[in-house]
């Protein structure tokens, strides 16, 4: 049998913005749920972070998550399985108040099943797998006791373990160290949407794309085979993120008139200017990106740092904020640990793309 495993689904993300709000509804709707229906896979693991904010969820949110997921798996007798991840809890200290009771903890679907308190075994087609939530101060004792005495060989959870990468070049300092999974087969969790891979455990990666620190990177969902064991990457080919490059050193009105734009609605667009000799046809460029409707524009002129020769190049040093961030703190004659520094800063970043 295969289990298809989603995490870190953050429905409501960027406070509820429209365009990645369609951007999530797309995915489920010609990627996912195509992919499960024409495999047969009657099963969902969700290794958390099915919603985005901590403290509420926008109704219209609320009716959309239902509409687009629980009630397609319901319809096609798809077995879920969620557990809290840290955005599904209300509190730092205790999982106790939680979107998932809140929403559907009467059990309005015979279909779901949620997990917030502590880690537990669920056996699938003779597999047995233990499911972990977020592990906070009042559940980690019992937490660990569950994960020490289990005879599972697989653990998927939703865990913050130290020395995996958080987002791309930006390693975990903090959280659980690796040895306590030591005696698993394999551990695949959730909560760091990079995905990577250390000894027996690894990080699965988000399913789409969130912020503009995700552009250019791989996201999916995956298949495990409980008979393999074995996990497959399904890759999601929408991205929602783009860098384009201006030079208008040999560009013509015609040029702009023939810019295909028929994919860009919807989606946040960075223009990179590398040479703008005509503020005429750079004004027309502008107004033709404009009418595709896309989500959000910015245009990068002041690159005077860049030394890059070549579009690649450039592409690759207009850098998003949390790596301009990263660079300052480097750059800092400071005492402080500069790692906790970043943490900190990339904790009050992502919240405040929440707001």
């Amino acid at each position: 049998m295969k289990i298809a495993i989603l995490n870190d689904s953050h429905w409501g993300a960027r406070n509820d913005n429209v365009a990645i709000h369609k951007h999530i509804i797309k995915f489920y709707k010609d990627t996912f749920f195509p992919y499960l229906l024409e495999n047969n896979i009657k099963t969902i693991f969700h290794l958390g972070d099915l919603t985005d904010r901590r403290k509420y969820i926008n109704f219209v949110t609320a009716k959309s998550l239902d509409d687009h997921f629980m009630k397609i798996c319901s319809e096609n007798d798809i077995e879920v399985h969620i557990i809290a991840g840290n955005h599904d809890v209300y509190f730092k200290n205790t999982n106790e108040v939680n979107s998932l009771d809140q929403l559907y903890g009467n059990h309005t679907y015979e279909n779901l099943h949620i997990y917030w308190d502590k880690p537990v075994e669920v056996v699938v087609d003779d597999c047995k797998i233990m499911l972990a939530p977020w592990i906070c101060a009042e559940n980690q004792e019992a937490s660990l006791k569950a994960i020490a005495e289990t005879n599972a060989q697989i653990l998927m959870g939703h865990l913050e373990v130290t020395g995996y990468e958080m987002i791309k070049g930006q390693l975990c300092d903090h959280g659980m160290n690796a040895k306590t999974f030591h005696k698993f087969d394999s551990v695949y969790s959730g909560h760091f949407h990079h995905p990577s891979s250390l000894g027996n455990i690894t990080y699965i990666g988000a399913q789409y794309e969130l912020t503009w620190s995700d552009a250019g990177q791989k996201r999916g969902f995956s298949v495990f085979d409980t008979e393999t064991r074995e996990m497959e990457f399904i890759q999601n080919p929408i991205s929602i993120f783009n860098k384009i490059v201006y030079d208008d050193t040999d560009m013509t009105i015609e040029d702009i008139s023939n810019l295909d734009t028929s994919l860009l609605a919807d989606t946040f667009i960075k223009v990179i200017v590398k040479t703008k000799d005509n503020p005429y046809i750079f004004d027309l460029f502008l107004d033709r990106l404009q009418a595709s409707e896309a989500a959000d524009i910015k245009v990068v002129e002041d690159h005077h740092n860049l030394d890059a020769i070549d579009e690649s190049e450039l592409l690759d040093e207009a850098q998003d904020t949390m790596t301009i961030l990263k660079q300052y703190i480097s750059s800092l004659d400071i005492k402080t640990d500069k790692k906790r520094v970043e943490v900190c800063l990339e904790e009050l970043y992502q919240e405040a793309l929440s707001l």
